[in-house]
């Protein structure tokens, strides 16, 4: 048997829908309970940027005939993975250095896995939610949905066609509520759709899915226009502070939790317009797709982790962090974050990386990405200058003497490497006589005969 409903449940159906207090979620459940379902919806409170109250919401899914509904508390769970990610630079799409912090893939991480206990506590068994087939998060939810409750079943209105067919769009939306006596106000369309929470914001769809349209036509809603000349942005400098991989300082001053902290990340990084980018991705569907990204917090925290990360840990640790930190990336925006391969890999940055890191790194914001490590500070760096010092120092770590010794060993291999190279060369030209690479002649062979 299939977990999916391709249409409704039987009448009386106790069934959840994820509920944001949109125009897409209201029609949903003032239509599922005029289709007898019982609906209960969950509101996650994820501290997100673009709602002023999110204790408002729920009390609207009742007016619109939800049986139960629900604020579930989602930002420290949210804040921790958050965190986990940045110690572990599960970071897998960037473009010219500007980094995309996964910001959605770990909010739908927390918010399912929160709001299905939720449903557990209920005796609610069937799931629903906004995504579409043509995006990531219908993966997402299925994944840790299931993950919380083997026994659940997922009906998603925008999967089931009698629900497309009689809602075609925002328009025929609005109209089916004021139908009913229940109109929502629409603000002004935007060229876009937006998505966000306390880690970041995703800004996608409609003009932005125009290469040739670029970010200047986003209004940012975590920080500034960085990009807006008329947009006075002063200089800053600011010092944050880690212990054991985790951030506790800024300028000096201890947050009562992760969570203020990270909250006061936000201003500052937003203020100066940081952590904004522009990413082309693949899709799970392996198609791919455009999004405008803010995530001033996780960017200002990524800079000072990895600054310490290089001056702490040696070369081949940073070769791990960043190959394994890639992977991990990819498993948590594929809705895997708590599959096996994924936690073997969060425990190994988490347990042999991240507690090294303790210091203090000040940094000059300017606007944007725009800025300068100031200074850097740690409890034990592998970072020392007398080791490389162009100066005299009084005892050197090695002389030229052993740097001759260490050349003549470690590159025993190159004549061996030569000698390979000219018999495989040598080799390739008897299967094609041509020839015409230019190896050889930078390994001075003479020329083939014409």
């Amino acid at each position: 048997m299939s977990r999916i409903y391709r249409q409704l449940p039987a009448k009386g159906t106790r069934l959840a829908i994820a509920y944001s207090g949109g125009l897409d979620t209201r029609c949903a459940v003032a239509w599922l309970a005029e289709q007898g379902m019982e609906v209960y919806a969950y509101t996650a409170d994820l501290a997100q940027p673009d709602e002023a109250n999110p204790a408002d919401i729920p009390p609207t899914a009742l007016q619109h005939g939800a049986r139960v509904a629900r604020l579930v508390d989602c930002r420290d769970g949210l804040v921790r993975e958050g965190l986990t990610a940045i110690q572990c630079g599960a970071f897998h799409l960037g473009v010219g250095g500007k980094k995309y912090f996964n910001t959605t893939p770990l909010g739908r991480a927390v918010t399912t896995t929160a709001i299905v206990r939720a449903m557990v506590d209920d005796d609610v068994h069937v799931f629903g939610d906004g995504s579409t087939h043509k995006g990531n998060d219908i993966q997402r939810f299925y994944r840790y949905g299931i993950l919380v409750d083997p026994t659940l079943r997922i009906y998603k209105p925008w999967l089931d066609s009698s629900f497309v067919k009689a809602f075609g769009g925002r328009t025929e939306m609005s109209q089916y509520l004021a139908k009913i006596g229940k109109p929502y106000k629409m603000g002004v369309e935007k060229a876009y759709s937006t998505d966000a929470n306390i880690l970041g914001a995703t800004h996608e769809a409609k003009d932005l899915e125009r290469l040739d349209v670029g970010m200047r036509i986003v209004a940012p809603i975590m920080g500034v226009a960085h990009w807006k000349r008329d947009v006075a942005i002063e200089s800053e400098e600011i010092t944050l502070g880690f212990e054991q991989g985790r951030p506790t300082t800024i300028n000096g001053k201890r947050y009562d939790s992760p969570l203020e902290l990270f909250l006061e990340c936000n201003r500052i990084g937003g203020r100066h317009g940081l952590g904004m980018s522009d990413q082309i991705e693949n899709r799970v569907i392996e198609a791919k797709s455009r999004g405008i990204y803010e995530a001033p917090g996780m960017a200002l925290l990524h800079i000072v982790y990895e600054r310490l990360l290089s001056a702490i840990h040696n070369e081949n640790t940073l070769d791990l962090y960043a190959t394994l930190g890639r992977r991990l990336g990819r498993l948590l925006y594929e809705g895997k974050w708590f599959d096996p391969e994924a936690c073997l890999l969060k425990d190994g940055l988490t347990r042999w990386v991240a507690p090294s890191v303790t210091g203090e790194v000040t940094l000059e914001l300017r606007r944007g990405d725009d800025y300068t490590i100031v200074s850097t500070r740690a409890e034990y760096m592998a970072y020392g200058p007398e080791k490389l010092s162009m100066e005299r120092v009084e005892a050197p770590a090695f002389t030229p003497e052993d740097r001759i010794g260490a050349l003549e060993l470690q590159n025993l291999s190159v004549g061996d490497n030569r000698s390979l190279l000219l018999h495989h060369l040598s080799s390739l030209r008897a299967l094609a006589p041509a020839g015409g690479d230019p190896l050889g002649r930078l390994l001075g062979e003479p020329e083939p005969d014409e």
